[in-house]
This record gives C-alpha cells, structure tokens and sequence, in this order.
C-alpha cells in the first residue's frame, strides 16, 4: 500500500506543479509522479530539517504547497536542461 500512496501522492503534487507552471511540459505520466515524488523529498527534507517549519510525521497544507513548489523549481530545471542537450529525433531525421 506504501508505494501506491507515493504514486498517487507524487502524481497529485506533480499534476499541481504543472498546473501553476507556465507553458507545456513535454513529460508524460511516469515522470510527473517522479516529479511529485521528488518535489515531495525534497521539500520535505528542506521543511523539517533546514527551515524547521514543518512535522515529519503529520499532513498540513503548508506541507503540501512546499512539496508542489519544490516541484515546479525540479521541473524548471528539467525543462532547462532538457533545451540545452540536443534533439536525438532532428539530428536522426537529417541524417547525422
């Protein structure tokens, strides 16, 4: 039960995530609950141990909107570099 509650937490702060960030993702299912997953650690960790604003242990709603913002900084730097390395699918299509 443990993973399918990730899974279905990560895809909710992943889908919000890329609800409030401009312009269109090119990520499908799978990576936006790794996003939501990843938002989800990450914020939590920044949360509870760095700012000590937040219970490990109990849901807030404070909770949750570090979680999607740390996901929107995770999908911005995706999209990021994701610009910076080349397009295999051009570059086969031209014949290199």
């Amino acid at each position: 039960m443990g993973v399918l509650s990730w899974a279905v937490w990560g895809l909710v702060v992943g889908v919000f995530a890329r609800l409030l960030k401009p312009g269109r993702q090119r990520i499908g299912l799978w990576l936006t609950i790794l996003l939501g997953i990843a938002g989800s650690i990450l914020g939590g960790l920044l949360a509870t141990k760095v700012l000590d604003i937040a219970d490990s242990d109990e849901f807030d709603l404070g909770s949750f909107f570090i979680a999607v913002a740390t996901s929107i900084v995770i999908l911005a730097v995706w999209e990021r570099v994701d610009r910076m390395l080349p397009d295999r699918r051009r570059q086969d299509q031209l014949g290199r």
